[in-house]
């Protein structure tokens, strides 16, 4: 029984370190897998409803926490638990992926590979890169990195704590439904809706626990925690989502460089607050903004599983 308490905290920080070494498979992605189903699905089912746009987001996210607890009920013995969790862990973090990401926007901006850079900005985020500068794609890139850092690492970390190997895959389900259909466009505007509110509703706190360790390792980018605190509290909700502004604002203070402004989606324009009092991002705060991810990702893992053993 004893042993038992510690196999959600160990399964965790095992596969943290997983995905730190291997980050995600090219091809024969789980979470690929159930966006391929979700997309089959949505042919099928798609209305100019929010009610159908919430039974739909509804089955998946049902379907892929039940997935998690016969999985959850097949690992009886510790080392199978752990095991499982790992894996499930693995499966659902995008830490490396991000943080490789991030590396090549840095290097294509640092080679003055504009064109390349525009291009691969679509890895990272939806918004239309022609035309952007160097100071531009490397705003959308270091924003990127904030927003996702919580998205792809805390958050799914958090649930995981919360609720094992069924928290770690519904909140991926959330999570990618939301990029799918969580848009403010004229198909997905009533039929994402509650996928949407769904998403901002499981990121809540997350985010700004995000936010928080942003500040807390601000140091090890050279930057000030106050100056995060500070940027996260003032500017926060100067953002259009509710919870991107609490990451990218205390990426902002804890760098020393100004986020938001004006952004294209389309022939949608979005006019964003400005978050941080700082400089204009450069191609070498790409660089310090994936190592202040990485950091947060491993302090969340590290403090997740602490909180799950005490809490047990």
């Amino acid at each position: 029984m004893a042993a038992s308490r510690w196999t959600l905290p160990v399964g965790l920080l095992a596969g943290t370190l997983l995905d730190l070494a291997l980050a995600d498979p090219r091809r024969g992605h789980p979470v690929a897998a159930f966006g391929q189903v979700a997309a089959a699905l949505e042919r099928r089912v798609w209305a100019d409803s929010r009610r159908s746009g919430a039974v739909y987001g509804g089955a998946l996210v049902s379907a892929a926490g039940l997935t998690g607890v016969v999985l959850a009920r097949t690992a009886r013995t510790p080392l199978p638990a752990i095991a499982m969790t790992a894996a499930g862990t693995w499966a659902v973090l995008g830490g490396t992926s991000l943080a490789r990401e991030g590396a090549r926007m840095r290097a294509l901006l640092a080679a003055d590979d504009l064109a390349g850079a525009r291009t691969r900005l679509s890895h990272l985020c939806g918004r239309d890169a022609a035309g952007l500068g160097v100071a531009e794609l490397s705003r959308a890139t270091v924003e990127s990195i904030a927003e996702n850092t919580s998205d792809a690492v805390v958050a799914p970390l958090f649930w995981g704590a919360v609720a094992g190997v069924p928290g770690l895959l519904a909140y991926r389900a959330i999570n990618t439904l939301d990029a799918m259909i969580g848009h403010h466009n004229e198909r997905y505007e009533r039929f994402g809706w509650a996928v949407a509110k769904l998403d901002d509703l499981v990121n809540w706190v997350p985010a700004r626990l995000t936010g928080f360790l942003a500040a807390a390792l601000a140091g090890s980018v050279d930057g000030s925690p106050r100056a995060a605190v500070t940027a996260m509290i003032r500017d926060g909700g100067r953002h259009p989502s509710p919870n991107a502004g609490q990451c990218e604002a205390a990426f902002a203070g804890a760098l020393g460089v100004r986020l938001g402004g004006v952004n294209r989606y389309g022939d949608r324009v979005e006019i964003r607050g400005v978050l941080g009092d700082g400089r204009e991002p450069t191609v070498q705060d790409i660089g310090r903004a994936v190592r202040l991810s990485r950091l947060v990702g491993v302090a969340a893992a590290i403090l997740f599983a602490m909180a799950r053993k005490v809490a047990t």
